[in-house]
């Protein structure tokens, strides 16, 4: 049965019909909107979804931070970064520990007794003068580090000149080695006091290794009751520990001069280069060799080799002619020099003086001294370099076959 439109106008006046009717309302939309989402589904592809990368340029670029004009106005003021302070190198630590007190013996009043009781003092001197040298060694290694610190970024910054390029012989630069070798030397000095220390605690090694033996005899002194006994065992513990730290500061002590002492000899040949470097006025490199020099100089023969028959037996390193003055030849033998280093680095090297076999004889001597001369620079470059003098030779030879004077290094 239909209602009558004044009867449904009727029923709708209540407020509860009011709020049915809001919400009739509110499900029409809401299922519009569902109908226009699925009609936009069935109108596009799951593509459509997605935007495509292309590599078109965006329409609006987002730049974070101020802009150019903000920059350059007066109010705006950048943000400075913030400021850092190295903090001092830490103390490296010992492996070492400091000894222990010696605990007090008590009297008994016996001999035994009292020699107890010596030897637990003499064991409070040796604890006491081993603390001294623990803290001498923890001195002298902070002062080895500030002098290393200092001769370190001297020779960083002549590396540094010489890597972009300078004049040869620059004055700044002979100042600045002449700073390094000074620095070098109180490396040399500091090693000299280690060396000092390690002696006074391999004299404390030999005292405790005394101490030991005495208080084992006292064991078998008569007259002892059973508490000279029982304090005899406590300094005899006491000696072994001390002993055991005496052994350890003194293994210490011998690893650091070894090491501060392989440093400063390779430095030593590293000044040598870099004073060759400063000469000419370019960076050759570190030392071709890390072996010690020889004091033993090698001498030209005097004999001559007829027809360059040493050459034809061997293929030549370099070749370098003295067919003008001041030949630039020093980077090229370095670099080959350490290019056979690299590969053997115990190879040995033969310098030939070869002298051009034309003329009159008295002009052909005057060419073999000269040429002779030769050979000896190439050798003093090499020494230079840090190339040990006992793994180079020098000999002299005629050749039929050259038209100057040439210089041939070999590896043997």
């Amino acid at each position: 049965m239909r209602a009558a439109p004044g009867d449904l106008n009727e029923s709708m006046s209540g407020p509860e019909t009011k709020i049915q009717a809001v919400r009739m309302v509110c499900h029409r939309s809401c299922g519009a909107v569902v109908v226009a989402a699925l009609m936009l589904a069935g109108c596009s592809s799951m593509d459509d979804l997605w935007p495509t990368l292309t590599g078109d340029e965006p329409d609006e670029v987002i730049v974070v931070g101020p802009s150019a004009a903000e920059q350059d106005s007066p109010v705006f003021s950048p943000t400075p970064p913030p400021s850092y302070t190295p903090a001092p190198p830490p103390v490296m630590p010992m492996a070492t520990t400091m000894p222990a007190p010696t605990m007090p013996m008590g009297a008994t009043g016996t001999f035994v007794g009292a020699k107890v009781a010596q030897h637990a003092q003499e064991l409070e001197t040796l604890k006491a003068s081993m603390t001294n040298d623990m803290a001498r060694f923890q001195q002298l290694r902070a002062i080895t580090e500030q002098n290393a610190q200092r001769y370190y970024a001297i020779v960083a910054a002549i590396n540094a000149r010489l890597q972009i390029g300078t004049t040869p012989g620059n004055p700044v630069l002979v100042s600045q080695w002449n700073t390094a070798q000074s620095e070098l030397d109180r490396i040399l000095t500091d090693i000299a006091a280690l060396n000092t220390l390690a002696n006074d605690v391999a004299a404390k090694a030999a005292m405790s290794g005394y101490l030991l033996e005495s208080i084992r005899a006292a064991y078998g002194l008569s007259g002892a009751v059973d508490e000279d006994h029982r304090q005899l065992a406590r300094v005899e513990d006491e000696v072994n520990r001390t002993i055991v730290l005496i052994d350890r500061l003194l293994g210490e002590l011998n690893d650091t001069v070894s090491r501060q002492t392989s440093y400063a000899n390779n430095e030593r040949r590293h000044l040598t280069t870099l004073s060759l470097g400063i000469k000419n006025g370019q960076l050759f490199g570190p030392p071709l060799a890390n072996s010690g020099f020889s004091s033993s100089i090698a001498t030209v023969a005097q004999g001559a080799v007829s027809g360059g028959a040493l050459g034809s037996l061997r293929q030549p390193l370099v070749v370098i002619r003295f067919d003008r003055p001041d030949v630039p030849y020093k980077q090229a033998l370095y670099s080959a020099i350490s290019q056979v280093l690299g590969s053997r680095p115990s190879a040995a090297f033969d310098i030939v003086a070869y002298t051009a076999n034309s003329g009159t004889p008295a002009e052909v001597v005057v060419k073999s001294n000269l040429s002779k001369r030769n050979a000896e620079e190439v050798f003093r470059s090499l020494s230079e370099m840090g190339l040990p003098g006992d793994r180079m030779t020098l000999s002299a030879a005629i050749s039929t076959t050259i038209q100057t004077n040439e210089v041939h290094v070999y590896v043997r």
